[in-house]
């Protein structure tokens, strides 16, 4: 849940810091332009929305937003995704997320204090946070996410039931994209084929070796400082070889230790320890003058290590940074080039392999079909269910299930059908809410007041089963009044029994029945415009619904009514 926060230079905000609880806590303010909404705005650029200059407030460099969240459950997805994120999420379980807009639209995202990109900040907001508004409801209206609607329903019960079948469009779909890539046409081939066989001849004829660049940079290196390397190691034999020389004098202190030894335990130990090590440096003195004996300075070499040095550099010009590069890419030209030139076999193969990867992929996209079917009904009892008891008992609800054709499509059946990654079927959602008339899609029914009560009822069916852990409505209850708002504020309350609820409402029904009631106020001072917002105490509520229920003036009558309000919605809690 969201337990914290802060606006700075946000619109009309120059500094708020607002604490919230668990439940629902419904956000009132009597002024159109308080800042209702630019606290939900604000919810929004936090989790990723699109920013603007406009946000930052007028004189300031830059708007911040900061939010607090406290995940409890250690299964939820956010755990996994921060850790391949490498960012920890504290011990008592706490999740910061911060966002600064500069005056020049540069926006800079952190995820408990480590910088991210916008995309992560808004795939971690939105697993977390779900903001619904009056103008949000469009996303019902996109057909397009009707079948992950179905899909996410059924998943709350069966989570891998689409496992199978995008694993095989995975594969079919990589397969098929490689049988059109070689499926080109003849110009096209017999340029590639040109330009490989000569890359091919360049390599081949460079006659490679592993690791040869890195071998010979180490040998041009020793070669170049050969006469330091050899006077050195002269210097460092001679040094231990010799009269009174290093060896010379390591062997008398073994005399003395052998002699002293037989007089004391200890020391006889030690002795032990000293010729072990004599003989390790007599043994490093002879490969000292093995190597020394070794060693011969060729000039002539040097231009050879040179010349194929450069050879190579070429190469690693045009086919990669290191000789492994070069001998992977020939490899992949080889090969690329084969399949090229022996096309048609190779077509015929891919085509053969493709064809049986489409009977599988069938297989499992009929049996999503019926399992969508089966689906579908579950969810128009569901939705039904909910739509009556927000008095849309004559609503017809139908989930519209059909395939996706296309005659470049696989044959599925007598007609074509055109896989994708949620199957093959397209899904609508289609109603009536006038009894006598067909049911059609959403958007040309259903109006603003009965939109609002359909999405609330979707809401309702989803939010137990989708980890969101703080869900916003921004003004949905618009265009709805008497029993209907007191039953949207019933279905408003339970979806706060599995998440946190943030609600913008000028309803005094779904005032009452929250949890924590905020009001917020827009005040001039030094002839600027700030925002406070304030938690409202018992007597402070009954006040603020009272003002809800006129509309204008708080009277003893629509404070007792307010009151009234207050302790019938305590009792169905």
């Amino acid at each position: 849940m969201l337990t914290e926060f802060s606006i700075k230079n946000f619109a009309i905000i120059d500094e708020l810091s607002i604490h919230f609880q668990k439940g629902l806590t419904v956000l009132t303010g009597g002024e159109t332009g308080a800042g209702k909404s630019i606290i939900i705005d604000a919810l929004g650029l936090l989790i990723g929305g699109r920013g603007s200059v406009e946000f930052v407030r007028h004189g300031e460099k830059k708007a911040e937003l900061e939010g607090l969240f406290i995940i409890d459950d250690t299964t939820h997805p956010i755990y996994q995704k921060t850790e391949e994120l490498g960012i920890e999420i504290m011990e008592d379980h706490m999740l910061v997320l911060h966002r600064t807009i500069s005056h020049t639209g540069k926006s800079i995202c952190r995820l408990n204090g480590k910088l991210i990109t916008l995309g992560i900040l808004k795939e971690i907001g939105q697993s977390i946070m779900d903001i619904h508004s009056q103008h949000e409801t469009q996303t019902l209206l996109d057909k397009e996410k009707h079948i992950e609607l179905l899909d996410y329903f059924h998943e709350t019960t069966h989570p891998s039931f689409k496992k199978d079948y995008q694993k095989l469009y995975s594969q079919w779909l990589q397969l098929k994209n490689k049988y059109e890539a070689n499926n080109k046409n003849e110009q096209e081939l017999a340029q590639r084929i040109d330009l490989f066989e000569f890359q091919l001849k360049e390599i081949q004829n460079a006659d490679l070796q592993p690791l040869e660049d890195v071998l010979l940079t180490n040998e041009r290196n020793e070669l170049n400082h050969f006469h330091t390397i050899h006077q050195n190691l002269n210097d460092a034999y001679n040094a231990l070889h010799g009269e009174q020389k290093g060896l010379d004098w390591l062997s008398h202190a073994s005399n003395n230790l052998e002699e002293a030894g037989e007089h004391n335990k200890e020391i006889q130990s030690m002795h032990e320890q000293f010729v072990n090590h004599y003989f390790l440096i007599e043994e490093l003195s002879y490969q000292i003058r093995h190597h020394l004996d070794q060693m011969d300075y060729e000039p002539a070499r040097i231009e050879i290590i040179e010349s194929r040095l450069n050879e190579i550099d070429q190469l690693k010009r045009k086919y990669g940074t290191s000789v492994e590069e070069i001998m992977t890419y020939s490899a992949k030209i080889e090969e690329e080039l084969e399949e090229i030139k022996n096309r048609d076999q190779h077509l015929s193969n891919l085509a053969a392999t493709l064809n049986a990867l489409a009977n599988d992929l069938l297989i499992e996209a009929k049996e999503l079909h019926t399992i969508r079917n089966k689906a579908a009904k579950k969810l128009e009892k569901a939705v039904l269910s909910e739509l009556n008891d927000l008095y849309l008992e004559k609503t017809k609800f139908r989930v519209d299930i059909n395939y996706v054709k296309s005659e470049k499509g696989i044959s599925l059946d007598g007609f074509k059908v055109s896989p994708h990654k949620n199957g093959i079927n397209q899904v609508k959602f289609l109603i009536s809410t006038n009894p006598g008339e067909p049911v059609k899609e959403l958007g040309k029914i259903a109006s603003g007041g009965e939109m609002s009560r359909i999405m609330l009822a979707l809401k309702n069916i989803f939010s137990k089963h989708q980890g969101i852990t703080s869900v916003i409505f921004d003004e949905v209850d618009t265009g709805v009044s008497g029993r209907v708002a007191q039953s949207m504020a019933e279905k408003i309350y339970n979806i706060s029994f599995g998440s946190q609820v943030l609600c913008i409402t000028h309803l005094p029904q779904v005032a009452s029945i929250a949890d924590t009631h905020l009001r917020i106020e827009k005040v001039i001072k030094k002839e600027r415009t700030h925002t406070t917002i304030k938690e409202l105490s018992f007597e402070e509520r009954i006040d603020e619904i009272g003002k809800m229920i006129t509309g204008a003036e708080l009277t003893d009558t629509s404070r007792t009514h307010a009151k009234e309000l207050i302790e019938m919605n305590h009792k169905k809690r």
